[in-house]
């Protein structure tokens, strides 16, 4: 084997394991990025400092605290009950979010950022919550 180092094998971009990126590099990922890969990034750090498990990461069944930004609200029936539905998206998945028996929650809106407690179940191949315990995070981390 040759220990011949090539320009493709990101030695001269100054890639070395276990070293985090340089500004320069940051800033050329940030000009290359969407801004919807800019913000999964972002909620994704932020469920991880809150200490959340990832949605990507939860199993049927599954005990969770989760973080997120509610994409969608909507009612909806259930069975004849009246449900406030919300879609919360973290960065690496999506979970639906329902709240039985409930027309309306005052700040459960879309585009606020919450963590949502509780047992994770399927439905048609997504993930549920259903009536969690929730906290609104404040306005100002928006």
């Amino acid at each position: 084997m040759s220990s011949v180092r090539h320009p493709s094998d990101g030695a001269d971009r100054g890639d070395r394991p276990g070293k985090p990126p340089g500004r320069f590099r940051r800033m050329l990922d940030r000009l290359s990025s969407s801004q919807e890969e800019l913000h999964s990034a972002e909620l994704q750090q932020d469920a991880e400092a809150a200490g959340c498990t990832k949605i990507g990461d939860c199993g049927d069944r599954q005990i969770v605290k989760v973080t997120g930004t509610l994409r969608t609200v909507t009612l909806r029936p259930r069975a004849g009950v009246p449900a406030l539905e919300a879609e919360l998206f973290d960065g690496t998945a999506a979970l639906d979010v329902v709240w039985l028996g409930r027309r309306s929650i005052l700040g459960i809106e879309p585009g606020r950022r919450l963590i949502a407690s509780g047992r994770i179940s399927m439905s048609h191949g997504r993930r549920v919550l259903f009536n969690p315990k929730y906290e609104l995070r404040p306005l100002g981390q928006e």
